[in-house]
């Protein structure tokens, strides 16, 4: 390489400074490291205390001078959040300058616009930090992947809410006392929306849709259940039943198509599950992620690895900076463009209804301790043609009793219909709690 390869950030928090160290320390790191140089850096309060040792020369709060500064060849935007990171983002594009960031929310909502925008102009856009932290999954999908046919992607991908469930599992401790405890040591944000009911999740399964499929899908559209209404007692019952619960998200193709014009239907949804103890996503726990890969031929693909903070999200998006400094040479740096790294899409996609999602369910319901309301029960599944797998009484008391259904392979349709009649059967008192299950 001629020169140093100019980068611009923006942002200095948690990622921004973990991306910053990481190039101010090339000594035993990929040469290409030796060969790229952060020129400018966009802050919020140029007086703040930071951990990492950085030239105030550096520093300014107009990420549009970072943007537009002529010796800056690579925008890195970890500023996180919808807007200004968009509009950043494209005009980075417009001046043809290649973007890494790691900002789900806005790939999530506005990566067709992006794709199409730096398509045009001749420049990368890579996202690999956007889901996933450090695991490799956004350019093995793209690349390594690519000569297979995904048929279902699914994952725990949100590092808070699975740190929550597997405290709740192991401890038997409430929902409550373990988000408080996530908030103290900052595995989760004073305000836990995104993570605990699911938004995060949503934003991670659209991106990687988008990639698996081929098109990308409405992110408004993506039925979206958290964890933030778990009772201890569904973790214990479903352990007792052979399950852990786990937060996944999931997306699959419903059904083949007849040619590369039609629409390809996706079920893409986010939910608490019930995954059977032997599966490879059951064991895992903490802070971790882990994405399920089913494709044909290569059958079934597991990336395992911790999912967020300084260390494995910088780690992801100093990768992306050396993937565009490895493809385009210096001379001329709008002069080639790898199709493998480079954003696309080459076919429409459209998410089913979700009374159309076929799925196994967990079904608990707080009933009357009675004779025949098992039956009764049973009698309104089997009108909707709901097929059922187990049902089991659990804590019965001399006025009432917990019933727990697991169904086979049904449509959310019929079990939505199911629910709605056996709410009005006087023996149950209440439905208490309905989850997916593998």
């Amino acid at each position: 390489m001629g020169k140093k390869l100019g980068i611009g950030l923006l942002g200095l928090g948690t990622v921004g400074a973990g991306v910053a160290s990481i190039l101010a320390d090339p000594n035993g790191r990929h040469p290409l490291v030796e060969e790229i140089e952060l020129k400018r850096v966009a802050v919020r309060d140029l007086k703040r205390q930071r951990k990492v040792l950085i030239s105030s020369s550096l520093l300014t709060t107009d990420p549009l001078a970072v943007v537009e500064d002529e010796s800056i060849n690579i925008v890195v935007e970890v500023m996180g959040g919808l807007e200004p990171a968009r509009s950043l983002i494209l005009r980075s594009i417009e001046l043809g300058k290649s973007v890494v960031t790691a900002n789900k929310a806005v790939i999530a909502r506005y990566g067709e616009e992006i794709a199409k925008a730096s398509k045009a102009a001749g420049v990368y856009v890579l996202i690999e930090a956007a889901v996933g932290g450090g695991i490799p999954i956004i350019e093995p999908i793209k690349q390594s992947l690519s000569g297979n046919k995904i048929k279902r992607i699914s994952g725990i991908i949100n590092g808070t809410t699975n740190y929550i469930l597997s405290r709740m599992s192991k401890e038997g401790t409430s929902f409550n006392e373990v988000l408080k405890d996530a908030q103290s040591l900052g595995f989760a944000e004073s305000d836990p929306a995104a993570d605990v009911e699911g938004l995060d999740a949503a934003d991670k399964i659209a991106i990687l849709s988008g990639l698996a499929f081929g098109g990308s899908i409405n992110r408004s559209e993506i039925p979206t259940q958290g964890i933030n209404k778990l009772e201890i007692k569904d973790i214990n019952y479903a352990s007792q039943l052979g399950y852990e619960l786990k937060l996944l998200a999931i997306t699959e193709r419903v059904q083949e198509f007849s040619s590369r014009n039609d629409s390809l239907p996706l079920a893409t949804f986010v939910q608490p599950t019930l995954v059977p103890k032997d599966h490879p996503l059951a064991s895992v726990s903490g802070v971790n992620n882990a994405i399920l890969v089913e494709g044909d031929p290569i059958g079934e693909v597991m990336f395992y690895g911790p999912g967020a903070g300084a260390g494995p999200t910088a780690s992801a998006v100093v990768a992306d900076i050396l993937n565009i400094a490895g493809v385009q040479p210096m001379v001329d740096l709008n002069n080639y463009l790898d199709p493998l790294l480079s954003a696309s899409s080459w076919r429409k996609c459209h998410l089913v209804e979700s009374k159309e999602i076929l799925q196994k369910n967990y079904i608990r319901l707080n009933c009357k301790d009675a004779p025949g309301v098992i039956g009764q029960i049973g009698t309104v599944f089997g009108r909707n043609n709901v097929s059922i797998e187990s049902i089991v009484q659990f804590d019965a008391s001399q006025s009432d009793a917990e019933i727990v259904v697991i169904t086979h392979l049904v449509s959310k349709g019929q079990i939505a219909q199911s629910l709605k009649e056996i709410e009005g059967l006087s023996s149950v008192q209440s439905i208490t709690a309905h989850m997916g299950c593998l």
